[in-house]
């Protein structure tokens, strides 16, 4: 933690390592918790007290009573969904007018968007991308074109500025032969959702982000998604539509690159991947069905089964590289508590020839090259130390180390909030 400077944490693999938890364990240390890009498709599980919460586009410090939560000009929101995901914490006894904090510059996703996504998904054919169908990708393109709709814009003229970006997307509609839809239900409820919106606290929020800094406050920027995802330096297309990497928590916050303190990469044990793209490391066999099952590796927001395969060095290496990760964090390390042998990739074979760079293209030509090491056969669960952890545990905490040339910090032996382990 550094106080007047912004640590980022995120994703190291392709989304779904864990930051959700890991945000809530790190919190307490910081007065303001801020996200920084995605939306409603990135899905945040928290477990503690017997309860389990989803966050999809409120940050994970929400559950810390007193601290500062927002959401950035980088994220993209979709109102109604925003109420509901609101509404369900108040339920539970959250105040959340008071701790949420909501810039003017984050774009709307409107209903709109989402009937886009899905026609243009559909008129991909087999080039689908996999998208949640949840309107990002057309919001993200929107606001690149500049022809986005803001949160700010709610305050002025929004009937007229709503009713010519509709007008807009459905002639888009039209052209792509996508006409059967009727929205009135959506945008009355989305309707609801931006009178919602308008308790909370709408700011500049690069100006309140940039307050707190001066004023000495410690700052954690939450991404979504996951590097490998990055719509620069994933693997393209098969990506999201925003900066999933720390430069994102630049442009999605407004703060400078001189502001930024430690970088937490949040990476599994093994990897996951949900929906569509290359996986070098996938397995096809028991072994993935095994990992699927014991890691309940499945959409917290989709419920969609995920893709599962052993670690992928070669990306983590590239991942910890484009971001300037100061030190890691393991996720679902007992997952793999029960296996004889444990695999992880410490190269590529890309078209004959050996490599540790990560590739333009790794969809073609790939072939993960593994170390074998040997597994622990030990339930990790219930450890409150890492004097307790098996040795061949501790060698695959340390053969890790090595490869990707950066510690790894905490290590997470189960989803509650206490089955976390910070070394010393």
């Amino acid at each position: 933690m550094n106080k007047g400077k912004v640590d980022v944490l995120l994703g190291l693999q392709w989304g779904d390592e864990g930051k959700g938890k890991v945000v809530d364990v790190l919190t307490p240390n910081y007065d303001v918790v801020a996200r920084f890009q995605g939306g409603p498709n990135a899905g945040h599980t928290l477990e503690f007290e017997g309860q389990k919460y989803v966050l999809r586009s409120i940050p994970s410090g929400i559950f810390q009573g007193g601290k500062v939560n927002i959401i950035g000009n980088g994220v993209v929101l979709a109102p109604d969904l925003f109420m509901d995901e609101a509404k369900d914490l108040e339920k539970s006894g959250h105040n959340l007018k008071d701790r949420i904090h909501i810039s003017k510059k984050a774009h709307l996703i409107m209903p709109t968007h989402r009937l886009l996504d899905a026609a243009l998904e559909a008129a991909k054919g087999k080039s689908k991308v996999g998208t949640t169908g949840k309107g990002i990708g057309p919001t993200y393109t929107d606001k690149v074109s500049r022809n986005g709709l803001r949160v700010g814009d709610i305050f002025d003229n929004f009937e007229q500025k709503y009713a010519e970006h509709k007008a807009r997307h459905e002639q888009m509609l039209r052209n792509l032969g996508f006409v059967d839809y009727d929205i009135k239900d959506v945008e009355k409820k989305w309707m609801e959702g931006i009178e919602y919106l308008k308790q909370f606290h709408i700011v500049d929020s690069e100006h309140v982000i940039n307050k707190h800094l001066r004023e000495g406050k410690s700052i954690l920027c939450e991404g979504a998604q996951g590097t490998m995802l990055d719509v620069d330096f994933g693997s393209y297309p098969f990506v999201t539509s925003s900066n999933t990497i720390c430069a994102g928590a630049c442009t999605g916050l407004g703060i400078g690159p001189n502001k930024i303190g430690e970088v937490y990469g949040i990476m599994k044990a093994y990897c996951t991947r949900v929906g569509a793209g290359p996986f070098p490391t996938e397995l096809f066999d028991a072994t993935g069905d095994t990992i699927r099952q014991l890691g309940h590796e499945y959409g917290a927001v989709t419920g969609r089964e995920r893709r599962c395969g052993w670690i992928d060095l070669v990306a983590l290496r590239y991942a910890i590289m484009v971001n300037g990760v100061t030190q890691l964090i393991m996720m679902k390390s007992d997952v793999l508590d029960g296996f004889d042998t444990i695999k992880a990739c410490e190269a590529y074979k890309k078209d004959g020839e050996k490599t540790e760079d990560f590739p333009f293209d790794i969809e073609k030509g790939v072939e993960p090259v593994y170390v074998e090491l040997p597994g622990w056969k030990t339930d990790m669960t219930q450890m409150t130390s890492e004097e307790q952890f098996p040795e061949n545990f501790k060698a695959y905490v340390a053969f890790l180390e090595n490869q990707l040339d950066t510690p790894i910090n905490i290590i997470s032996i189960g989803p509650d909030r206490e089955q976390t382990i910070i070394r010393k």
